[in-house]
């Protein structure tokens, strides 16, 4: 059979471009996928190449057979004891079946046998006639088109003016070629399979565009269209392009970096280039986060940084046209951003003209949650919680500054420059209180409440903002829980798993002294009667972020079991405590001391009482029972000061010394004795024992 490679086109208006890269991506593994279930790629050497551009989507894959080989192919019928009457006759049931397979009562003697007894099957050995390329790639197509992962749904009419269909833009051509033949039996959309395409809407040096052959379908796009068909290669020549412009600059400067700008860019143009503006220098009195913002959210602009990472007054552009001159497109992007500018430095003069402290009051007539009350309502909450942490961690003055960063921090939210641009909330909060006059930590502190916002974010610069960060998402979590708003597996509107995570890393990587359920517990009054106390449950919720969270970062499963097994409420000792885990485990004593501890811990559980870890000397009555003890009277003091020294590895190291003799005790003594006091000794002297071993982690854990 030949083989050949195929090229798949759709030509369409405009994409949505932050979606392009994944519409691509999406189109064209399908494609390949489908047409590898159905035997068309010629060997496991095929590949395929994607190619996005702001209007097509395509699809290149080598090696692909006109038609799949044919298959054996063994159908299930039915039992032998329903196929065939008591003298091996077919029965009605067999040959309706065989009839409707397209065989008769001639096939009975080649079907063949499995199971035996009752179980015996009879199964129809056939051949399958592969599937043609035009009906596979039909398939294929329709498939792609079907799995699409479209943001929203254009439903437009075809030239018949009757015909309605549903796609994400409307598509205008359709190009699918074998090698040189076009398969133009295969349809999608209302279109016909054909090999013209189009190119560049202003600069193609033809159009259409005639493909000649699979293979050449970019070089042409390229050369005779005016467009890189690959998003790949547009985003790598852009990057170029920017570094290049930014050297004739001078000075140092660079693009701003950012990857999501960068996508969304290159799925705007469809041959890209790169050219220098500037705006006036006055606007650099503007917070550069504002300027650098609607540059790039308004305009798609790359701002130049100094090599301080300040601002400049020059950008970049990718343009998607290449005239011979290009001031008239300078100068209008120019143009066009002038009054953005002017409009945020509008903002940013207006905000300034009223303190932060006099928008608290404004706070109360935004409402935060039906169920919660408004902004000024959790503002006060705020500061209630984040003067119980402050006044864990510090002084009177840190007490006074997370108060009155607290008390300030979502004053930025009645700002005209955050009502325009809601990502500058606590950035914008910053410069006003700066304005203002007030302290940089607390200034500080506004801004960092917020942070981490995000998995791998800075933590809050000072004390103060760790503080009102800590408060700010202790009221979310308790408030939210404490109303029955919990997330689910898809669904977390209020970012409470962030939030939650947000609260781990301070505790962790700030090594606060800093117990979790207190934390919790010293939040709920705040709410007064709003809210019904669920910090078990957050509790829970807590342990499962971490859990997560320490598999990701390498830690076992069972490791991770074991330190959380416990509940340690100083987060931050919980990574020494892993370590000390795992170097315990790679003891040789480690897992006859793990399964002796389940088991200990198994003897309690069933014990009728609970079990205090009281042992008295004098009713030792074995040999193995006196030794175990005398051991731990030796080990568990200097287990045990290793352990309040912070020491987990020592201290778990320590323990086991007590390997011998707890083998020992479990070989020659028993437990559950007829004397009742005997047996109570002994349950003591295994309590003893369990909480000697269970204090850095519970050892059960590591047993396999």
């Amino acid at each position: 059979m030949n083989a050949s490679n195929l090229l798949v086109e759709l030509f369409v208006e405009e994409l949505p471009p932050k979606a392009l890269q994944k519409l691509g991506d999406a189109f064209a593994g399908v494609l390949f996928e489908q047409l590898k279930a159905q035997g068309l790629l010629a060997s496991s050497e095929s590949r395929l190449t994607a190619y996005a551009s702001p209007r097509r989507l395509a699809a290149h894959i080598t090696e692909v057979l006109s038609q799949a080989e044919d298959k054996a192919v063994s159908q299930k019928l039915m039992p032998v004891a329903v196929a065939l009457d008591a003298d091996g006759k077919p029965t009605p049931a067999l040959l309706k079946k065989l009839a409707a397979l397209g065989a008769d009562a001639t096939a009975v003697a080649s079907l063949q046998r499995q199971g035996e007894g009752k179980a015996e099957t009879l199964f129809f050995a056939s051949t399958a006639k592969g599937v043609s390329l035009a009906d596979g790639v039909q398939k294929a197509l329709d498939e792609a088109l079907t799995k699409l992962p479209i943001p929203k749904v254009m439903r437009y009419q075809l030239q018949d003016g009757w015909t309605s269909v549903n796609f994400v833009r409307p598509a205008h051509g359709l190009v699918v070629m074998h090698g040189t033949q076009v398969l133009i039996s295969v349809k999608a959309l209302g279109l016909t399979a054909g090999s013209a395409t189009h190119g560049h809407r202003f600069e193609a040096k033809v159009n259409p565009v005639v493909i000649r052959n699979a293979d050449s379908y970019a070089e042409q796009l390229r050369e005779e269209g005016a467009v890189i068909a690959s998003f790949t290669e547009r985003r790598a020549d852009i990057t170029r392009q920017l570094q290049a412009a930014a050297a004739r600059v001078g000075g140092g400067v660079r693009p701003i970096e950012d990857a999501a700008l960068l996508d969304e860019v290159t799925a705007l143009v469809e041959r890209p280039n790169v050219l220098v503006c500037e705006f006036e220098k006055e606007f650099l009195n503007v917070p550069q986060e504002c300027l650098i913002l609607t540059m790039k959210a308004n305009q798609k602009y790359f701002p130049l940084l100094d090599t301080q990472g300040k601002l400049t007054h020059q950008f970049l552009i990718v343009s998607n046209i290449t005239p011979q001159d290009a001031s008239a497109v300078i100068e209008g992007n120019e143009r066009v951003v002038r009054p953005r500018l002017a409009d945020a430095k509008f903002f940013f003069d207006q905000d300034r003209k009223k303190t932060l402290a006099s928008r608290v009051e404004g706070l109360g007539k935004v409402v935060y949650h039906n169920k919660l009350g408004t902004q000024g309502e959790r503002v006060e909450r705020v500061r209630a919680i984040a003067k119980a942490i402050a006044q864990q961690m510090g002084d009177a003055q840190l007490v006074q500054q997370a108060d009155q960063a607290a008390m300030l921090a979502k004053t930025d939210l009645v700002t005209d420059m955050v009502g325009e641009f809601p990502e500058l909330q606590g950035t914008m909060g910053r410069y006003y209180a700066l304005n203002d006059g007030l302290d940089v930590a607390v200034a500080d502190a506004i801004e960092d409440h917020y942070k981490p916002r995000f998995a791998g974010d800075d933590l809050p610069r000072g004390n103060a903002g760790v503080v009102v960060a800590l408060a700010d998402k202790m009221e979310t979590l308790v408030g939210m829980f404490g109303i029955g708003n919990l997330p689910t597996g898809d669904r977390d509107p209020f970012a409470l798993r962030r939030h939650a995570l947000g609260v781990i890393r301070m505790l962790v990587e700030k090594d606060l002294p800093l117990d979790l359920q207190t934390l919790l517990v010293s939040a709920v009054p705040a709410f007064g009667d709003k809210i019904t106390d669920a910090t078990a449950q957050l509790v829970e919720f807590f342990y499962d972020r971490l859990s997560v969270n320490l598999r990701e970062q390498g830690f076992s499963a069972q490791e991770v079991e074991a330190v959380l097994a416990l509940r340690p409420q100083r987060l931050a000792d919980v990574q020494k405590r892993l370590e000390a885990v795992r170097a315990f485990a790679a003891l040789p004593e480690a897992q006859a001391l793990a399964a002796a501890n389940k088991r200990v811990g198994n003897i309690l559980k069933k014990a009728e009482t609970e079990v205090q870890p009281q042992v008295n000397e004098a009713l030792l009555a074995e040999q193995a029972e006196k030794d175990l003890f005398a051991a731990l009277q030796s080990v568990a003091p200097k287990a045990q000061q290793q352990f309040e020294a912070g020491d987990y590895t020592a201290s778990l190291q320590t323990l086991a010394a007590l390997r011998a003799p707890v083998d020992a005790f479990f070989e020659h003594v028993m437990v559950n004795a007829e004397d009742a006091a005997l047996k109570a000794n002994r349950l003591g002297l295994l309590a003893a024992l369990h909480v000697a071993m269970n204090r850095v982690a519970d050892l059960a854990k590591l047993a396999v």
